[in-house]
């Protein structure tokens, strides 16, 4: 039975394990970037914290705050400077504020074909499901366990992804399988921030920015307010495309010259949260709270806290999460004809990326209709 939500806000067991349904796709992303790059961990952290709890406070339903996916893959393939970082977070701060602040990301939001989100959508879904069967190949036992838990949890119990975190963190003491060691960090001041180095401009803004962008556009703003109305419904009315790009534009100009990662939104975080029991913006209350509490702790005591769970376990998560996002209801409602437009543009965004899986999806869609008024003619 569905419990009736009379309130924005709620605090108990239920939200506190929704809350950590997105850890699979937080964690991991997070701590190689500053184990890799040496970033400073406090303030790392410190940004997803009052991202999180800015965005529970604004929105009242648990959207997500996640590490801004192409922008992570770049900077850990290449070893990017931390100005240089901070720099694309800002670049696109900028670009997101004026979209949205110009009411131009509506209209956008407005020409997508709904079968070409679906599209994206699926392949998401299936993209991060293959990102999840990764972190669990690390450490397959622990990571099967984990995924067992996680499924008999979700359906005979309560309080999944708490219990699954918990039982992987003992799985992974015993079995001497814990997550990778993370480094200090560089111990650097809040303030003023880093001069960027000749170079890292044009880093941030064509190696980082750019390709992140379509990436925020497709998932972080259009596929999450999408997924967001179809999980909670006319409660998720105020989660337009322009409000989470003025959020998301916020965020990140604000915090990315400070230490913070470049951040966004997302539809498998929504969809993670949802799945694990969150209802309220209290589950991102609490998980950005949390992870305030981590940024202040000394710092032995944080390197053993965020090194505990295996990334198997995370993997675990993330992929009950990814078949969330993946398994729209749109998949089964969807008319045939626009079958080939979900797959197409699921099948590209897999191999490729969400901007070509958008490319392909919408030249399908543009066939596809060019051939049913063909018919439509003929017929006549």
């Amino acid at each position: 039975m569905t419990q009736r939500i009379t309130s924005g806000f709620r605090f108990d067991l239920r939200e506190a394990s929704g809350a950590l349904g997105d850890t699979g796709m937080l964690l991991p992303l997070t701590l190689g970037m500053i184990a890799l790059l040496e970033l400073p961990a406090q303030q790392v952290l410190a940004g997803f914290g009052i991202f999180y709890i800015a965005t529970g406070l604004i929105y009242r339903l648990p959207l997500p705050v996640q590490p801004m996916k192409a922008i992570a893959a770049v900077a850990l393939a290449s070893q990017v400077s931390p100005a240089a970082l901070a720099l694309s977070g800002v670049f696109i701060g900028v670009v997101l504020l004026l979209l949205g602040g110009s009411g131009v990301i509506d209209r956008l939001a407005r020409l997508m074909p709904q079968s070409v989100l679906s599209g994206l959508q699926l392949g998401l879904g299936l993209a991060l499901g293959w990102i999840a069967l990764g972190l669990m190949a690390e450490q397959a036992l622990v990571g099967a366990a984990s995924l067992v838990v996680a499924v008999l949890m979700l359906r005979y119990g309560r309080h999944a992804a708490l219990v699954t975190l918990a039982v992987g963190i003992g799985l992974g003491l015993v079995a001497g399988q814990t997550g990778a060691p993370l480094p200090v960090g560089a111990q650097v001041p809040l303030w003023p921030p880093a001069l960027p180095a000749p170079g890292d401009l044009r880093i941030a803004l064509a190696d980082l920015a750019l390709p992140q962008l379509a990436l925020t556009l497709t998932n972080a703003v259009f596929l999450t307010a999408l997924v967001a109305g179809d999980l909670f419904g006319p409660r998720a009315a105020h989660v337009t495309p322009r409000k989470l790009c003025l959020t998301s534009g916020a965020a990140n100009l604000l915090l990315a010259p400070l230490g913070a990662l470049p951040m966004c939104h997302g539809a498998g975080g929504v969809a993670a949260h949802h799945r694990f029991g969150a209802r309220t913006g209290g589950a991102p209350v609490m998980l950005g709270a949390a992870l305030l509490l981590l940024a202040a702790l000394p710092t032995s005591l944080r390197q053993s806290a965020l090194t505990a769970i295996p990334t198997a376990t995370l993997g675990a998560l993330l992929l009950i999460a990814a078949v969330e996002l993946a398994a729209s209801r749109r998949l089964i409602d969807a008319r045939p004809s626009c079958r080939p437009v979900i797959a197409a543009a699921a099948l590209v965004t897999v191999v490729g990326n969400p901007l070509l899986g958008l490319a392909a999806g919408t030249i399908t869609e543009v066939l596809r209709k060019f051939i049913l008024a063909r018919l439509g003619f003929q017929q006549r």
